[in-house]
């Protein structure tokens, strides 16, 4: 078995990866303020729940892009699962390589998106990640990568606006019928996602045009499917495409998971 863990700033994933699937995956919020007992006493309820040993995972991928707690997650696995944790960086697979100007700067689950979308296409590639940062990562056909696009996510857009204003409130993210709403929950509705439709279109036409042409669209994240009318974009849309990547450089690091 292989145990995936992807550390992101709204929540933590671990994905427990056998016989050619994700059997289980659990979540849990990203508290960079609790200590290792928190996340320990909860991953082990949730082997014990699923009926599961710790001795039967013989790789442990973590991908984390919250320093705070990187060393607390870091501490779960190796109480749990011994010394032997893979943590992922600029430097962790071989086949990859990143072309931009600081690459101890990119994110491990950029990294971890790159190496799942060039395992599974030899062409240029844009992962869009809708995130609680909405990110396009540019990978090569000659796998490199080239460079990032970040932005505020849908969410915490939501929320920045629900935050800042006094009359505004927080809304479901449902897209909206009309670009004209007729009520405030409409309106913000309107201008958000429709918003972020012609934004994501947008860029990835720029994108597009500054590889040449030559460029398809792999969506992923929690939030990657709100968005219907983007579909048409994408080649596919995968919510575990970062733990994909995981897995991918667990195994090559470790050939006999």
């Amino acid at each position: 078995m292989l145990l995936a863990v992807d550390v992101g700033n709204t929540d933590t994933v671990f994905g427990l990866y056998h016989s050619d699937d994700w059997e289980y995956i659990w979540r849990m919020r990203s508290l960079p303020q609790e200590n290792e007992s928190h996340y320990e006493s909860r991953l082990r309820l949730h082997f014990l729940e699923a009926g599961l040993w710790f001795g039967d995972v013989d790789t442990v991928v973590l991908s984390s892009v919250v320093p705070a707690m990187t060393p607390i997650i870091q501490k779960v696995l190796r109480s749990m699962f011994g010394d032997e944790i893979i943590v992922v960086g600029p430097d962790i697979y071989p086949d990859l390589s990143i072309a931009i100007e600081h690459p101890h700067e990119i994110g491990a689950d950029l990294i971890a998106n790159s190496v799942a979308v060039m395992t599974r296409y030899r062409e240029n590639c844009v992962v869009v990640d809708f995130g609680t940062a909405l990110t396009f990562t540019t990978v090569s056909k000659d796998r490199k990568i080239l460079g990032v696009a970040i932005l505020p996510g849908l969410m915490t857009a939501v929320k920045a606006l629900f935050a800042n204003t006094a009359q505004l409130p927080e809304v479901p993210l449902v897209l909206p019928k009309t670009a004209i709403g007729k009520n405030t929950t409409e309106a913000i509705q309107a201008g958000i996602l429709l918003g972020y439709e012609g934004l994501v279109k947008s860029l990835l036409q720029r994108i597009r045009q500054e590889m040449g042409g030559e460029c398809i669209a792999v969506a992923t994240g929690g939030l990657s499917s709100i968005i219907e009318t983007l579909q048409d974009e994408f080649v596919e849309i995968d919510s575990n495409l970062t733990l994909d990547g995981l897995r991918i450089i667990g195994q090559r690091l470790n050939p006999s998971a």
